[in-house]
């Protein structure tokens, strides 16, 4: 079975930044406005009064301190509270394209490739802005890829997954050179006017380029030693938009935005984490203690402190475990692709590592990892 190796990772950071502080401002701002224009009915138990936000409270339950956006208009005014923008006509790429094509080009990039080489485009996210076309063939026209291309959802574990069928791809001869990319525009899917989440996601685009090992000549690339993916269905973090929702004569308004019972996410699916972890590092006998780096999934301090703890049996030293959940905030199934494009270097050869994700379905998508 030959080698196959990650050559290259991407990053389209947004400039617009959305701090704790602006975000529990306007929050706060429409607290107000509602208590006031329901007064009567809170007085009469019809209705509940609403509670104020806090930076504190984020980071006690986050560790978020800022995120990045596409569009800031709109998402600070308690009058409107959802990002302003234009939508794009079919001349036009949408937003999720242009992001993928500047994180794709610095993957390339780093892995010494070019489209010439390139002949399988995954576009691999936790939503997507249109069923067809798919976005990842608008990218390989744009790229100037020849080949083929297609889209996936796992949710939060779309990269790793997509990575994974990239990996299939070149075994099984279809593929010599995969683009992974990961764009998540997810500032539209979320409720500001809701307390629990209005801070939760950022946007970003991530990507990376695999390859077997023999035809790699990037200067630091890393060997995928053993993947491990798993799903369990559960209703706890959802989200119910769809083409039918047409159909209905009454829609719920908040349909669009993702939901999740957080409490029940952490007890059910931190288990399930450690156990695909942890099987796939028995399978290739690999110890806790030649774990150099954990790059996990960036939805939760508490949760990602939980899961390295439980791999390495002890607490991680920041290094080891990196975070960028406080300037990203969750970026969905970028998440853990940032922390290994930012902290993927300082690593010998033959150093061992994990790079997982993990989220809605629920879904965990594991990938073991040796620096050539």
């Amino acid at each position: 079975m030959q080698n196959i190796v990650i050559s290259g990772s991407g990053l389209f950071t947004p400039s617009a930044t959305i701090s704790n502080e602006e975000l529990v401002a306007s929050f706060n701002q429409y607290v107000d406005l509602f208590n006031q224009h329901n007064a009567e009915q809170i007085s009469a138990g019809q209705c509940d009064a609403l509670e104020y936000s806090s930076c504190e409270f984020i980071e006690k339950a986050s560790g978020i301190k800022s995120r990045h956006v596409l569009y800031k208009e709109g998402i600070l005014d308690p009058a409107i509270m959802h990002p302003v923008f234009e939508k794009r006509d079919e001349a036009t790429p949408p937003e999720m394209v242009e992001m993928a094509l500047v994180a794709a080009k610095e993957a390339m990039e780093q892995a010494n490739k070019t489209a010439a080489d390139i002949d399988l485009i995954i576009c691999a996210a936790s939503n997507i802005q249109r069923p067809y076309p798919a976005l990842s063939i608008e990218l390989q026209q744009l790229l100037g890829v020849t080949g083929y291309a297609f889209d996936m959802n796992v949710a939060c574990s779309s990269a790793t997954f997509a990575i994974s069928n990239a990996v299939n791809a070149i075994r099984g001869g279809t593929a010599r050179v995969v683009l992974v990319v990961n764009p998540e525009f997810a500032s539209p899917q979320v409720d500001y006017k809701n307390r629990d989440s209005h801070f939760i996601f950022g946007d970003v685009c991530t990507a990376t380029i695999i390859e077997a090992q023999s035809s790699c000549n990037a200067d630091n690339a890393f060997k995928i030693l053993g993947m491990r993916l798993k799903t369990s269905f559960s209703n706890n973090i959802r989200c119910d938009i769809g083409y039918t929702e047409h159909c209905f004569a009454e829609t719920d308004p908040k349909v669009a935005f993702f939901k999740q019972q957080g409490r029940k996410v952490f007890k059910e699916l931190l288990p399930i984490v450690a156990e695909v972890i942890q099987a796939e590092m028995a399978a290739l006998d690999i110890s806790p203690d030649q774990l150099k780096r954990l790059w996990l999934h960036q939805a939760n301090i508490n949760m990602n402190v939980f899961a390295a703890k439980k791999i390495l049996g002890r607490d991680p030293l920041p290094e080891e475990a990196p975070l960028v959940l406080d300037s990203y905030a969750n970026t969905a199934s970028a998440g853990s692709i940032i922390a290994f494009h930012k902290h993927k270097t300082g690593l010998n050869a033959g150093d061992k590592a994990v790079l997982c994700s993990f989220g809605a379905g629920y879904s965990v998508g594991c990938l073991l990892l040796e620096r050539c």
